[in-house]
């Protein structure tokens, strides 16, 4: 049998009247269909005019290429390198799988869906989450505004994963050995102003001190903050120290609120935070950072294609 041409198809397409559910379908074929080129392409437009990332210095020249990538050498330390030198995406393979990868980042969607969507084993689309949510995630806003919402959540320190684990195992989640919060529970902490701009810090285990806060807080607090929390000692003691306008709100008193003073903002990214991560059945502890600036890109709307994703991935160099 003659295999049809492009013309041939794509006049008997436009010729059969196609329902709405055969026009879904088709999109997400076309969708779904990548080539190497298209990816190199964003990836080396987007790193063009970049120094060298070994010592910085402008000046370089073609030297050949590998893995579809056009190779460079520095003029200044002799060394080569590539568009994804010094990034997250360095040394990964499966290009053509990238920007549909990266389409299952923006829908969250878990291991073995990404996986099976993308073409790639499962062990393959773990090992990608974790390179390409971190390099995103670096995207920080560098300051904060003028009022500044802070506050912490805290989960149950999970080793999911390891294969050696420095206490008994839990069953089906399990349940702290001591009431209240303790150094079984993992602290993220997270300051959001009214601009919606977000920060999030993964402070370790047990309750938040006044030495976190100001290693975390202080690099990203203007000088005129108003900074409001709960009433936690903590947060007294940092601000009292670093000389910031506090305000409180005691939840426990059933004040939550006092006019525009109240935490109301940080406390729905928790909540949302939280409701998101249930599909993904636990996280571990050492991955609790990743998921939670995966969730901030999200909350951002500023990376909305696959696109726009990995032309981030590749300039955070």
């Amino acid at each position: 049998m003659r295999s049809l041409t492009f013309d041939t198809l794509f006049a008997m397409l436009t010729a059969v009247s196609l329902s709405t559910a055969e026009l879904v379908q088709l999109r997400e074929w076309i969708a779904g269909i990548a080539h190497p080129g298209e990816c190199i392409g964003l990836i080396e437009q987007a790193a063009r005019g970049r120094p060298c990332p070994h010592c910085h210095c402008a000046r370089s020249h073609r030297c050949g290429q590998a893995s579809g990538l056009q190779r460079f050498r520095c003029l200044g330390c002799r060394r080569s390198y590539n568009a994804l030198t010094g990034t997250s995406l360095a040394r990964l393979r499966k290009k053509e799988h990238w920007l549909t990868y990266l389409q299952c980042v923006l829908d969250s969607r878990t291991v073995r869906q990404a996986a099976t969507l993308a073409g790639v084993h499962r062990t393959t689309s773990f090992r990608w989450r974790h390179r390409f949510v971190p390099g995103a995630a670096r995207a920080r806003p560098r300051q904060l505004s003028a009022i500044v919402e802070a506050d912490e959540t805290y989960r149950l320190e999970s080793q999911k994963g390891s294969r050696r684990l420095d206490r008994p195992a839990r069953h089906r989640g399990g349940v702290a050995r001591r009431r209240g919060i303790n150094r079984e529970h993992d602290c993220l902490l997270v300051a959001r102003d009214r601009n919606g701009q977000t920060l999030d810090f993964h402070t370790g285990r047990g309750q938040v001190t006044a030495r976190q806060l100001a290693t975390c807080l202080r690099p990203v607090l203007p000088a005129d903050v108003l900074l409001i929390s709960d009433a936690a000692t903590s947060y007294r003691s940092f601000c009292t120290d670093a000389g910031i306008t506090h305000e409180t709100v005691t939840a426990q008193a059933g004040v939550r609120a006092r006019g525009a003073i109240h935490i109301q903002n940080v406390n729905g990214w928790h909540s949302r935070f939280k409701s998101w991560l249930v599909r993904f059945r636990g996280v571990a502890s050492r991955y609790l950072a990743n998921y939670s600036g995966w969730r901030r890109i999200l909350d951002a709307h500023c990376l909305t294609t696959p696109a726009h994703l990995l032309r981030a991935l590749a300039q955070l160099g």
